[in-house]
């Protein structure tokens, strides 16, 4: 398997994702959608954040957020984000807004849990991906798989900045360059390198109880661990 690894900061990349890429939309609140927003507000994003259950649910969160920070429900964030974290249960994938996603680039953070999400036969034979199922319902949309194989908390506590030795990689995959790209961005700007597997189709090397999935590794580590990950578990 070959990968590429890359240390975000050139301006050629920086144009293709546009520079005015400022609001992201947040579709589900909880733990990883939380401390995506909790960091993306820290460098300055705005916010538009959605959950299943109503945007009043929200209000302790948007407090602690400050002004910069909306609630709103899952179209509206969806129609509000010049890109969009979705990061919802599988099971509740077919719920994910469709036409107001359309064009933008999606960021997929989820993982299959057959105990919480019930079976998918597709992934169970290793047919399918996460993201690719994803993919699939959005098919207006450009699917990046991003932040899906770190815990929750250390979205906001690992980051270095750019050079740090030994820093932290996470890895990406999309059939479109460009929303590689953006995830590449937003990762270094969340104090992350980048590793990127390719398309959709190889990001179960990345998805759970793989050997990449949860650990704290750098950028040679990750690629050593996708390279050695078995297709079904």
């Amino acid at each position: 398997m070959r990968v590429s690894r890359r240390n975000f900061r050139n301006n050629c990349a920086a144009d293709a994702v546009g520079p005015n890429m400022t609001t992201i939309g947040i579709i589900g609140a909880g733990h990883i959608g939380s401390q995506v927003a909790r960091k993306a507000v820290q460098l300055g994003y705005d916010v538009v954040i959605s959950n299943s259950r109503g945007p009043e649910t929200l209000a302790e969160l948007v407090a602690e957020l400050g002004p910069s920070t909306r609630a709103a429900t899952p179209a509206e964030a969806a129609a509000a984000g010049d890109f969009a974290v979705v990061t919802v249960p599988l099971k509740a994938l077919e719920d994910v807004p469709v036409q107001p996603l359309e064009g933008k680039i999606v960021i997929d953070t989820n993982n299959y849990y057959w105990e919480r999400d019930g079976h998918f036969p597709a992934l169970d034979k290793g047919e399918e991906t996460t993201s690719g199922l994803l993919q699939k319902h959005l098919s207006t949309s450009k699917v990046a798989k991003g932040f899906n194989h770190i815990m929750a908390k250390h979205i906001t506590t690992d980051g270095t900045p750019a050079g740090t030795p030994n820093r932290r990689a996470l890895a990406t995959a999309s059939d479109y360059p460009e929303a590689a790209e953006l995830v590449t961005k937003l990762y270094d700007e969340f104090g992350f390198d980048t590793v990127n597997i390719g398309p959709l189709s190889e990001s179960w090397r990345v998805e759970r109880d793989r050997p990449a999935y949860v650990a704290r590794q750098n950028a040679a580590e990750l690629e050593e661990n996708l390279a050695k990950a078995p297709r079904t578990i």
